[in-house]
């Protein structure tokens, strides 16, 4: 359909010059697709043109509707609606343009001219606790982001980056070395990550005890909260896990071991891969190397207690601490260390951080600091900055416990879509493990979607129930009319009815067909948009479109009772382009369509 657009710009800028002896560059031909409620299928906006030509913008439109009816085969007729000149293309080159599209391997590229080498970082897990409803969102948003990207041609490397060490990992740690008595995952009947984020709820309970004992003693809170037993504790297991304690480091293996295999059977049931795993543990101290460096140019200083900082007021932020008085690292010393690991490995034009706006200001920080540095790969990061996720009940608490478990929000979506599906008698034919896969599908797919379909930089509500109903916009809806159209191309095999029938002998398509083609065409500029904004949800957005647009043609058209074996023949192959499409674009998402439902 680019193709298709080419040609109409190249005859509108022949109208203007033949009409207004003005010559008007392509860039300011911008075409867009025709309102529903106007007959036509491209639109150009003639406001802007008024004042250069000196004329109303409906008297431009008329003017430029007439010479290119009567001069250019491509445009069949016009209309002008105040400003706005629609313009009907001919079924002939619709059919021209869908010829084209079922030509395409499903899976051509989709050039862009973009970056060619890119890491896309995300899910960064902390070994203290299970994955929750955000990190669902993270890594939806990561896993699909990279798939856009690899659609438009570019080489990228999935990475993973896990926070295994720190201050955080060793509250879970201590906890357990109190109170655990050699509970194991297998003794508790629970996975791994949920055992260590048992303990990270318990040390926050007996933490905050301890200030509240604290405080009752006259003690200021700021100061209870630093002069609890239990943090001092947690701060010298830091230390002496920095130092190699065999017995710390011993337990920090065996803790991290088990959330290691909970993690790896979340995300496996969720979908999502990674080709590189980070550790923090192996990169902070390069980022030490780092902070050592920016010392030694005098990009950074030295504080009396002795602790590392960076001035970066002139860059409009503020000073920033690389290294505690005691020597320990913090979040930002481990990042300038994988940073420099990443860009080592892959050679990154372009580096993705999927990373929630909370760290907008320390992603901002990573950029300048790693430009004070002068290194090279500082203006390739990008930060993919997201909103958070709200249920009804409100914002989550990882440290009270109150957080909306991964597993168990997917188990019961997969429930909910399951009582869906019974409801609506979906699963004729499908044996017990076919239909127990199909509601995993279908569960699966309403979160995803749910989760990608709204703007990566806005914060959401998430309704649970809302998200798995097989009407309206919806996954679950999308991968139903997936269903319905592979059940037409079986009865049209059964018939005989082939999809790869010659188009020469059709002449006039139908209305909902020719907008049926138009969404089709649109796949790769909605690629291309959803790679250079990093946004799944205008793929999700197009998926939604493509099934409604079917929907009405299914609806008005008939297929297998058309008597005219030419339509019959265009309608199904339409039917089958149509599949493709959905699968592809929700393939992008990371989401499954059945063939049957």
């Amino acid at each position: 359909m680019q193709q298709l657009e080419q040609n109409l710009k190249t005859a509108l800028g022949a109208a203007f010059q033949n009409v207004f002896g003005t010559e008007v560059p392509a860039a300011q031909l911008v075409l867009q697709p025709t309102r529903k409620d106007f007959a036509g299928s491209f639109t150009l906006v003639t406001f802007p043109f008024t004042k250069s030509l000196g004329k109303g913008p409906e008297q431009i439109g008329q003017a430029v509707g007439e010479w290119l009816v009567a001069n250019e085969p491509a445009v069949k007729g016009f209309n002008v609606v105040k400003g706005f000149l629609n313009l009907e293309i001919a079924d002939a080159q619709w059919l021209a343009v869908f010829e084209q599209l079922r030509q395409l391997p499903a899976d051509a590229p989709v050039a862009t001219g973009g970056p060619q080498n890119v890491v896309v970082e995300y899910s960064s897990p902390n070994t203290n606790k299970p994955l929750h409803l955000g990190h669902l969102r993270n890594n939806f948003l990561g896993y699909s982001v990279a798939e856009i990207l690899k659609a438009t041609g570019a080489t990228v490397t999935k990475a993973n980056l896990v926070n295994d060490r720190g201050i955080h990992i060793c509250k879970s740690m201590l906890a357990y070395q109190q109170y655990g008595h050699g509970e194991t995952p297998q003794s508790a009947g629970i996975k791994g990550d949920h055992l260590a984020g048992k303990y990270y709820v318990l040390f926050e309970k007996h933490y905050r005890e301890q200030i509240k004992q604290l405080e009752a003693e006259g003690v200021a809170t700021d100061v209870a909260k630093r002069k609890a037993p239990m943090m001092l504790e947690a701060q010298d297991m830091l230390l002496k896990w920095e130092a190699n304690d065999e017995e710390v480091v011993g337990l920090w293996k065996q803790m991290n071991g088990w959330v290691y295999e909970g993690f790896d059977e979340t995300y496996k049931n969720i979908g999502v891969d990674f080709d590189k795993f980070y550790y923090e543990s192996q990169t902070y101290l390069l980022g030490k190397e780092r902070v050592e460096e920016g010392l030694q140019k005098g990009v950074f200083f030295k504080k009396e207690d002795g602790s590392v900082w960076v001035d970066l007021q002139a860059e409009g932020l503020d000073e920033k601490l690389l290294l505690r008085a005691d020597g320990t690292s913090v979040y930002i010393t481990q990042d300038l260390g994988t940073a420099e690991l990443k860009y080592q490995d892959f050679h990154y034009d372009l580096s993705v951080y999927v990373i929630a706006d909370e760290q907008n200001y320390h992603m901002q920080v990573l950029k300048a600091v790693l430009a004070k540095l002068g290194k090279p790969y500082a203006d390739a990061i990008y930060h993919l900055s997201y909103g958070m996720v709200d249920l009804p009940s409100g914002k989550m608490k990882s440290r009270e416990g109150t957080v909306v478990d991964a597993d168990e929000l997917v188990r019961e979506v997969v429930e909910a879509a399951k009582q869906a599906t019974l409801e609506k008698g979906k699963i004729e034919g499908l044996s017990e493990e076919e239909a127990a896969q199909l509601f995993h599908m279908l569960g699966l797919g309403a979160l995803k979607y749910y989760l990608l379909k709204v703007d990566p930089k806005k914060r959401m509500l998430f309704n649970p129930e809302e998200s798995v109903s097989l009407e309206g916009h919806t996954g679950p809806f999308i991968q139903y009319s997936h269903a319905r159209i592979s059940s037409i191309l079986r009865k049209a095999a059964e018939q005989g009815v082939g999809v790869d029938a010659s188009l020469t002998s059709l002449s006039e398509l139908h209305d909902t067909e020719r907008e049926m083609i138009q969404e089709l065409g649109r796949y790769a500029a909605v690629v291309a948009e959803a790679a250079r904004a990093q946004s799944p949800a205008l793929v999700a957005q197009y998926a939604y479109d493509v099934a409604k647009a079917y929907n009405r043609f299914y609806t008005e058209v008939p297929i297998f009772i058309e008597p005219d074996a030419a339509k019959k023949a265009f309608r199904v192959a339409l039917s089958a382009q149509t599949a493709r499409a959905i699968k592809n674009s929700m393939g992008l998402l990371g989401i499954q369509v059945p063939e049957r439902m």
